[in-house]
């Protein structure tokens, strides 16, 4: 076998074996003894060294084990020093630890002091504060309370009034209420904070609206704001964001969502309430909560009530009349606009177009400053909060420290910036102080770089923006008063006019009884002038007009005294002063007076009178704006808006255009119409929507819904007649306030009307007739009359004794009459033609028989076969066209009809006169009831200013003094010997007499007692005080008496007369010598008893039997006994002529002498047949100048003239002037 020197033993092993096994078990041992041989060569000398080393070993194990006790021995000493050591480092760390925690605890001291530093001045006046306010806790709470629940209702000034009261009665007490003697009760409910806070929910930025914030807040009763503008509205529903529920008042199922309201505890908003408020809601409004204050009656059931349940009640009302328990039951709240707070917007939005940057700036300094505000207050709580529920030791607290240095360090940090907010914002109100008398739209203002004179023009434009935005909602009677009442109002603010000359010219006091020593004034004017007199500014002006009559005659003289000054030292008197004389001495020409005093101060464009220019009033309305027309007679707006409508393409032709006459059953084709035209833009028009009372509300409703969602080309126009009265109203105020508001009234004067009504016909209607030259002399003849009848209303109660509604389609239809009859008849049927005219046309709207004769008059005066002999005047100096074609019959009217005056309605000049001093006696009451009530001052018998409760208790302590006691009629009746006609109407005189003075007794107990706090002050109570500031008769005591024209104070001292005279009568019941007729309570039960003591003398039928007069020439104290027939009457007056004593007739009165007196008349009974009226004029008997139902008799009066031209002048006798 070959071996290869390359094998291992293994392999080698292997193959021997293969071989042969026993050689290759020889081969193994052989290989194991060599290998055994090898390692034991090797090991032995290592097993010799080992014994050597372990011999070693063992000596030195025996030597380290001496090492080792020794080192035990040193270790052990050194753990003891180590221990000794640890010890001591252990004390050393303890010290340095309590060292640290030490300081670390002096170091927050040090902080916690030097952070609460800047407090602790503040909080240490607080604490003797609170200490203070502890002890007049009591009177302090009881004016804030008082506050709350009784000021509410009241504007600012009135709140300061009843706050000093209050404090002056608590003061009264001397301590037994303490209380703090400079209290602001809105000190005690609110700081800075809230107000801040509230400014950024919207609360308007004045003093009167934080005062209605905080009563609404802390009231106990439900809060019931009156809300106008809706200011108080929108700061509650930012107030209560998401937790507020808001209904309307009586919307569609809202008294569900108020029951489900009351059983959540929600807060309930329920806006727009009217002044009767549903019966159903009045235990809730009340609380009357039953089973122990968990259940309400709510309707015919009961409901569940929540204690978390609050309600709040808002009225858009700006003069709301609840009633007395509603009142009682809630807490009246006036959100009204305050003048501060209108003013406040008004800057802001001027300052916005003339300096946005700085209103921005002011808008954003504003609301940091308020979040300063309120975050400092947040921080302050928290502080105060954390230092109260801190336990242990303060200076142990860590956190605690942190946590208050982190807040001290953010307060002084916000302290600091409001500090820097607040000089910004004053350096801000100081340029922005600069616009504040503008306060209004600007965009007509003549640009100017000098700030001032910018203002300067600023303020023309806006107040003449204003006023034109006012003013083209009012009638022209109205138009007057507003422009003085804005110039008043201006000149105040400007502290250019004394207080009490204003006074003095508004109230125009006078002295009852005042003889007039001058021919050239009556005894009214020198009542006026004897009342100026009495005091200091006015001394000696009686004297020196006796003195200087002849200087001050020709100034009352004067046609025009307004353009004059007065004589002597007067005309250098303030204009005020000379207004004041002027008004006494000839008050038919203070509207004159008055548009010169406005032309002087603010400019000639506020006297000048313009039509409305609709386009441009187009341009301001907008789909959330409409226009809303307040109709006169004779005028149609809607023209305008049709023409407008087709110029812009908004037509009934394009489908674009709505108009919808309100009337029984339209109110669905307007909802149906208002819902398309909102959803596509288009005009809708609805008239004499006053005819739909019941459906205003849901339009009302409809109308906030639908302005909201619709396309910004709608429009909504809106026309209604004006109601009579204020209590007529009824348009909700939510519609006017939004609305546009114009009035469109017809010319005025006989020129205008005349082209006016000749303009209802063209050529075609004139050429229209066969019988051309009659019906055109008849139809201008007719154009004239309806001019006159129209014009004559203007004069007041002489021009007719009632306002009748004319129109022009009277008169077109007159014309087609005319032109049929005419047609009809060879003839002309006069009586036909007249008596169609005259008592069906024009004289279906006539009510009152004289008024109906004065129509017939001037149809008999203007209709008549002369017409056509050219001798006719229809007026003096104007003649009856002859056959015109249409253009020459207006170049006619412009030619030849005389300027404006009485005599073109067949009038006296005088009654201008009187027209014009009744409309300055209506402006200056209209003025007088509008004034402010806030500061009000009155003469009184000398120079001083008055509150308003000191005239009235001036007034009522005099009225006391002089009541006289009642008639007893039960003594009077035993002392009648004959119960003749006269007796009898002397006993019911009596008896009315004594039911008037009951009632005014009663009227002066309950005010005097409302006076006094002795009883609450009722709405009766109320409006007596109103008509005593106002010096008018209240109507309670009116209602028991007569009809009368006088102010309070005359009223009184007419009565007492009246009273004297009864007495002096029944003292023995003999008929006076003269009775004062006007004195009678019922002046036709004694005309009557004339006739019927007449009657029984001489048997004759009452029913056949009439009352003639005579005109005596005798004074009433030249009769020493009363007619053996009949009887004497005097205090008579006649109006529109006077009587001429000498040739004893009716003649023409004299220029300015207005209503002269008539002598005594004696006043007999005869049989009808026996009556003469040839060469009479039936005269009406009126009680007082305003005519109308105060009819008593008529007496027929000598004349030479025609008794056409009296009827023509509205001649009739008056009881009392």
């Amino acid at each position: 076998m070959k071996i290869s020197k390359t094998d291992s033993i293994e392999s080698l092993i292997q193959q021997i074996t293969v071989k042969s096994a026993a050689a290759g078990g020889i081969y193994t041992w052989l290989d194991n003894t060599l290998k055994f041989h090898t390692v034991y060569l090797e090991v032995k000398p290592k097993q010799i060294a080992l014994d050597v080393a372990n011999e070693e070993l063992s000596r030195a194990q025996q030597a380290f084990s001496k090492i080792l006790a020794r080192v035990q021995i040193l270790e052990d000493c050194l753990t003891e020093e180590n221990l000794k050591m640890q010890r001591a480092l252990a004390e050393k760390d303890d010290a340095v630890r309590t060292k640290e925690r030490l300081a670390h605890q002096i170091d927050l001291a040090e902080r916690l002091v030097d952070g609460l530093a800047s407090s602790r001045i503040i909080w240490t006046k607080r604490v003797e504060t609170f200490k203070n306010d502890l002890e007049t806790l009591l009177g302090d709470a009881l004016l804030t309370s008082t506050f709350i629940s009784y000021a509410g209702y009241f504007s600012r000034s009135y709140r300061i009034s009843f706050v000093n009261k209050w404090r002056s009665v608590i003061a009264a007490t001397k301590g037994i209420i303490p209380m703090r003697v400079d209290l602001e009760p809105l000190s005690i409910m609110i700081d800075d904070a809230d107000i801040a806070e509230w400014m950024n929910q919207g609360l308007p930025a004045d003093q009167t609206s934080y005062e209605n914030a905080a009563i609404l807040i802390y009231c106990l009763r439900w809060p019931l704001m009156v809300d106008p503008q809706g200011q108080g509205i929108r700061w509650i529903k930012n107030l209560f964001i998401d937790k507020l529920i808001t209904l309307r008042y009586n919307s569609k199922g809202y008294l569900d969502r108020v029951e489900a309201a009351v059983r959540r505890g929600d807060t309930l908003l329920l806006e727009c309430i009217e002044e009767n408020i549903d019966s159903i809601l009045e235990p809730i409004i009340n609380r009357n909560l039953i089973r122990k204050g968990k259940i309400v009656k709510f309707g015919d059931k009961e409901i569940d009530y929540h204690p978390n349940f609050r309600l709040i009640m808002q009225t858009r009302l700006a003069n709301p009349h609840f009633r007395p328990e509603i009142q009682a039951q809630t807490t009246l709240i006036n959100f009204s606009t305050s003048r501060d707070g209108l003013e406040a917007q008004l800057l802001a939005e001027i300052v916005a177009v003339e300096r946005p940057d700085l209103e921005k700036s002011k808008f954003e300094v504003t609301k940091q400053k308020n979040e300063y505000k309120i975050n400092l207050k947040k921080l302050e709580d928290s502080l105060l909060a954390c230092l109260a529920t801190a336990e242990g030791n303060f200076i142990q607290n860590v956190e605690l420290v942190v946590t208050l240095e982190r807040t001290v360090n953010t307060a002084l940090e916000m302290e600091q910036k409001k500090m820097e907010a607040e000089k910004f914002s004053r350096q801000i109100d100081r340029t922005r102080e600069l616009y504040r008398p503008t306060a209004t739209p600007i965009d007509n203002a003549e640009q100017n770089e000098d700030l001032h004179i910018r203002i300067d023009n600023l303020i023309d434009a806006i107040t003449f923006s204003s006023y034109s935005y006012i003013v083209r909602g009012l009638f022209e009677e109205h138009k007057l008063i507003f422009t003085v009442q804005l110039l008043l109002q201006i000149l105040r603010e400007k502290g250019e006019i004394d207080m009490v000359e204003l006074d003095l010219f508004l109230r125009n006091p006078q002295e009852a009884h005042a003889g007039c020593p001058v021919e050239f004034l009556n005894d009214k004017a020198w009542g006026s002038i004897k009342a100026l007199s009495l005091l200091p500014i006015f001394h000696g002006l009686d004297r020196e007009i006796e003195i200087a009559s002849k200087r001050w005659k020709k100034y009352v003289e004067n046609e025009a005294p307004e353009l004059e000054k007065p004589p002597g030292e007067w005309k250098s008197k303030s204009t005020m002063r000379q207004l004041c004389i002027l008004r006494a001495v000839r008050p038919d020409r203070m509207l004159y007076a008055l548009k010169l005093f406005v032309a002087e101060k603010l400019g000639k464009k506020y006297i000048e009178s313009r039509a409305p220019d609709f386009a441009r009033t187009y341009e301001e309305s907008s789909k959330s704006i409409p226009i809303f027309f307040i109709l006169s007679p004779g005028v149609d707006p809607l023209k305008e808006v049709e023409t407008l409508g087709k110029k812009l393409g908004y037509t009934l032709q394009a489908g674009k255009f709505y108009n919808i006459s309100l009337g029984q059953g339209q109110e669905i084709v307007a909802e149906n119409a208002l819902e398309i035209s909102a959803k596509e833009g288009h005009w809708i028009v609805l008239q004499n929507i006053h005819l739909v009372r019941h459906w205003l509300p849901i339009l009302e409703r409809k109308l906030e819904r639908i302005l909201e969602i619709a396309q910004e080309n709608f429009r909504i126009f809106m026309s209604a007649e004006p109601s009579a009265d204020s209590s007529a109203h009824v348009i909700p105020p939510g519609i006017l306030e939004h609305s546009i508001k114009i009035t469109n009234e017809s010319h005025t004067g006989m020129l205008a009307n005349l082209h006016k009504a000749l303009d209802n016909f063209d050529q075609e209607v004139l050429d229209s007739c066969s019988k051309d030259t009659q019906f055109k002399v008849i139809l201008f003849a007719l154009c004239y009359f309806h001019a006159v009848v129209s014009q004559r209303t203007k004069f007041g109660s002489i021009g007719w004794n009632r306002k009748y509604p004319f129109s022009s389609g009277d008169l077109q239809i007159c014309i087609d009459v005319l032109r049929n009859y005419l047609e009809a008849n060879v003839k002309i049927p006069w009586e036909d033609l007249r008596y169609i005219f005259g008592e069906i046309m024009y004289g279906g709207h006539i009510t009152d028989d004289w008024d109906r004769r004065l129509c017939r008059s001037y149809l008999e005066t203007y209709l008549n076969p002369t017409m056509f002999e050219g001798d006719l005047y229809l007026a003096p100096d104007f003649p009856l066209a002859p056959p015109l074609d249409y253009k020459a019959y207006h170049a006619y009217i412009d030619d030849k009809l005389p300027s404006e005056s009485p005599k073109l309605y067949g009038l006296h000049p005088n009654a201008e006169i009187d027209f014009l001093s009744q409309t300055s006696e209506k402006l200056f009451r209209v003025l007088i009831e509008i004034s402010p009530r806030d500061t009000n001052s009155n003469i009184h018998g000398q120079i001083g200013t008055m509150l308003r409760d000191e005239k009235i208790r001036n007034a009522l302590e005099e009225f006391q003094t002089h009541m006289p006691e009642d008639f007893s009629i039960v003594e009077l009746r035993a002392r009648v010997d004959e119960r003749n006609p006269y007796a009898v109407v002397a006993l019911q005189e009596a008896e009315r007499m004594n039911y008037l003075l009951r009632e005014i007794r009663q009227s002066l107990k309950e005010l005097d007692g409302g006076l006094k706090g002795e009883l609450a002050i009722s709405s009766e109570i109320e409006i007596l005080q109103e008509c005593f500031y106002l010096n008018i008769v209240p109507a309670g005591w009116t209602n028991r008496a007569y009809p009368s024209l006088h102010s309070l104070g005359l009223w009184f001292h007419d009565m007492l007369n009246r009273y004297r005279e009864i007495e002096n009568w029944t003292a023995d019941f003999q008929l006076p010598n003269s009775v004062w007729l006007g004195g009678l309570f019922n002046p036709q039960s004694f005309l009557t008893s004339i006739m019927q003591a007449v009657a029984r003398k001489q048997d004759w039928p009452l029913d056949r039997m009439c009352l003639v007069v005579e005109i005596t020439k005798k004074q009433k104290e030249e009769l020493q006994s009363a007619p053996k027939d009949g009887a004497y009457i005097h205090n008579l007056f006649i109006d529109g002529a006077r009587w001429d004593k000498q040739n004893n007739l009716l003649i023409e009165g004299k220029l300015k002498e207005l209503c002269p007196p008539m002598p005594i008349i004696f006043v007999k009974a005869i049989p009808i047949d026996r009556l003469d009226a040839k060469g009479t004029y039936d005269c009406p008997v009126y009680r007082i100048k305003t005519r109308g139902n105060t009819y008593i008799w008529h007496f027929h009066l000598k004349t030479k003239e025609k008794p056409s031209k009296w009827v023509l002048a509205g001649v009739a006798l008056l009881l009392q002037i």
